[in-house]
């Protein structure tokens, strides 16, 4: 069977093809072995600028002719690579001989052994899977993550006069701001992409076990750390790890990991609060035209943008969780369990765009239905007892909170009448009565 959104194992490649075809550029076999070509390529160009005799032949100005071998990279290109594959059965060797290829069409036979020289295949992998990860996050996390953050501000903006009714405990409580709430998100969101972008890029760069055994061997004079270094943190934007085994220990991207965890977390608490918030009628939802919202039931909207969020995040975070725990252990120098693990790390990425998109698109679809949030606020004026009370204590009246105790925790319906009645009934100044009186659980939200 052809692959295709139908055929997919995969919803990622599958139903959500649409929410995440742009990934590919980054996650895919195409994209592995295109970033394995630019780190071969620009590896090459870094030797040839050393002072290594057998290089010195080499013409510099052909470093773009070099540079297109990547920029012009095609699907056809990585077919190339797959069939030398077939032969070589490695996938790095395969891209190796691809490129000496290219250097045979260029003239460049005498430089061709160096190309891939003194590395191992891990020099490339934890380079050119780091280097496609920056990107990823550059070009598509961080910018649909910002999008996020940037209509919960206007919401936060929008809403920031809203009186509203809190709930601890899932009972009525202190009355807030809406907007204030929304605002809780935002700065655990922007708090929480701080640190993920604190942490560096780590990538390994250092021959078969990491300590440039055949660099040093073929030029003793050169210093490879001194070059590694540079290649890696100057060249490719990386942060090279000094002491390494053969392959990067990501502990640096198991932080990354878990900071995305955290972040997904985050955005699941706002699934469910506005989830909760919908069902309590403070928000209604746009009706698109044609869309049913249950096959049995007519009338429903249901606030499936959010629960399809809330899924795609869990499924993210367990992928995430696994990465975190597992690339950073390896059997002694080096075993293979991290290299099929690795190639999934699109997959949480994946997943945790498609519930942005999707959180996205149901906080788009919001309607503040005011009225419904004052009526709950009417409906229980037993949360302006904390603010009666507390006025009560600087006035030094006897046992305050005892006092709107008895009156509040009770059974019966308090409103604004059965308020009014107790607080002329209190032995304190008009003043003071005057003052509790203004106070209405509208007005009580604090700051």
């Amino acid at each position: 069977m052809e692959l295709n959104s139908l055929s997919a194992i995969s919803p990622v490649d599958g139903r959500y093809r649409n929410a995440t075809a742009g990934l590919a550029a980054y996650f895919s076999e195409y994209a592995l072995i295109k970033y394995r070509v630019f780190v071969e390529i620009e590896y090459f160009i870094a030797l040839a600028q050393l002072p290594v005799e057998q290089l010195k032949g080499f013409d510099n100005s052909l470093s773009g002719q070099l540079r297109d071998i990547y920029n012009n990279f095609t699907e056809q290109d990585a077919a190339e690579i797959k069939e030398i594959e077939k032969t070589t059965n490695h996938d790095v060797k395969a891209v190796e001989y691809f490129i000496k290829k290219r250097f045979d069409n260029l003239g460049l036979q005498a430089h061709k052994e160096f190309i891939h020289f003194g590395l191992t295949s891990q020099d490339i992998n934890n380079t050119a899977i780091p280097y496609s990860f920056k990107l990823a996050l550059e070009e598509a996390y961080y910018p649909l993550f910002t999008e996020l953050v940037d209509l919960l501000k206007k919401f936060a903006a929008d809403w920031d006069n809203v009186p509203m009714l809190a709930h601890t405990h899932g009972q009525p409580a202190s009355p807030t701001r809406l907007g204030k709430e929304i605002s809780v998100f935002v700065e655990r969101l922007e708090k929480q992409v701080e640190l993920l972008k604190a942490v560096p890029h780590a990538a390994k760069f250092g021959g078969a076990t990491g300590n440039f055994n055949a660099h040093h061997i073929a030029y003793p004079g050169t210093d490879w750390k001194a070059f590694g270094n540079h290649f890696v943190n100057n060249i490719l934007g990386l942060s090279r790890s000094q002491f390494t085994t053969q392959i990067e220990h990501y502990d640096n991207f198991a932080a990354q990991c878990d900071a995305f965890k955290r972040i997904n977390n985050i955005i699941i608490d706002l699934d469910r609060d506005i989830w909760t918030y919908i069902s309590m009628n403070f928000f209604k939802q746009k009706i698109k035209a044609g869309e049913v919202g249950s096959s049995a039931m007519p009338h429903k909207v249901n606030p499936i943008d959010f629960e399809n969020s809330e899924g795609n995040l869990g499924i993210a975070n367990a992928l995430f969780e696994h990465l975190a725990a597992k690339l950073p252990i390896s059997r002694l120098q080096r075993d293979l369990t991290d290299s099929t693990v690795l190639r999934n790390i699109g997959v949480p990425v994946a997943h945790t765009i498609i519930a942005f998109k999707s959180t996205i698109k149901g906080l788009n679809k919001l309607l503040l239905n005011e009225a419904a949030i004052n009526a709950s606020l009417e409906a229980n004026w037993a949360v302006v007892a904390e603010a009666i009370q507390t006025i009560l204590r600087r006035e030094a009246y006897p046992n305050p909170y005892e006092a709107l105790k008895d009156l509040t925790r009770t059974n019966t319906q308090i409103n604004a009448h059965v308020i009014a009645e107790f607080v002329e009934g209190l032995d304190v100044s008009e003043a003071v009565k005057s003052e509790i009186k203004a106070v209405t659980p509208q007005s009580y939200t604090g700051i």
